[in-house]
């Protein structure tokens, strides 16, 4: 049975009684109910917020994930070693800050090919290669853009509340192959990161699901707060 990695979101009180967002992920091997491993937040560089999301637009990253609420341990780090021309080559460092493994982004037509490409490498392990999607639903995706452009337009002068309309997401299933076998698997459908190889570090899936989901529209780590 695979373990899955789940990033979700929370709310939580701050000290002016306003709610805050608090991203976790959630771990399950199937035995029981999901626990929380890891609490998301920014590692944010000098400069503070402006400085990250203008490095964010060249693809950069980076975060922590700590152990619990009150950041007393770290998890896992990501660090970008670099961003540049659509390929982004990023780092999961552990509490002490070892090389948990290598993650590289590199976007569709930047790359090298005509979908988004991820690499994912353990210390010592195969590359573990993925692609966004599958090239068939790619194809009927396109095909149907001009019909969900005409809905969008309907829907932007169509008055009927809960009649909101809007564009499909393009696919987003991941399925990485390494030596023949499939050791991880991210499904679209609730966003979960199956690890199904057993000898891949957990902290690793917990990193990947969380950089996945930063560049998801509507990303956790775009908030200009």
């Amino acid at each position: 049975m695979s373990n899955v990695l789940t990033m979700r979101g929370l709310l939580e009180r701050v000290h002016d009684g306003a709610p805050a967002p608090v991203n976790v992920v959630d771990f399950s091997d199937g035995s029981g109910p999901d626990r929380v491993v890891a609490y998301v937040e920014r590692e944010l560089p000098p400069g503070g917020i402006p400085a990250y999301l203008a490095a964010r637009s060249s693809g950069a990253r980076s975060f922590v994930l700590w152990a619990d609420e009150h950041r007393r341990e770290r998890v896992a780090t990501l660090v970008t070693l670099s961003a540049t021309g659509g390929v982004a080559t990023f780092q999961a460092l552990g509490a002490q800050g070892e090389l948990i493994g290598t993650l590289v982004r590199e976007k569709a037509l930047r790359g090298r090919g005509l979908r988004t490409r991820w690499t994912v490498t353990q210390p010592g392990g195969p590359d573990a290669v993925g692609f966004k999607g599958r090239i068939l639903w790619w194809c009927m995706w396109w095909l149907s853009v001009p019909f969900q452009l005409l809905i969008l337009v309907f829907s932007v002068f169509d008055s009927v509340p809960g009649n909101e309309g809007g564009v499909a997401r393009g696919p987003r299933r991941i399925r990485w192959r390494a030596g023949g076998q499939m050791p991880l698997e991210f499904r679209s459908r609730g966003d979960k990161l199956h690890v199904h190889a057993p000898g891949l570090d957990w902290r690793l899936g917990a990193t990947l699901v969380v950089l996945l989901r930063s560049f998801n529209a509507g990303s956790w780590d775009a908030r200009k707060k």
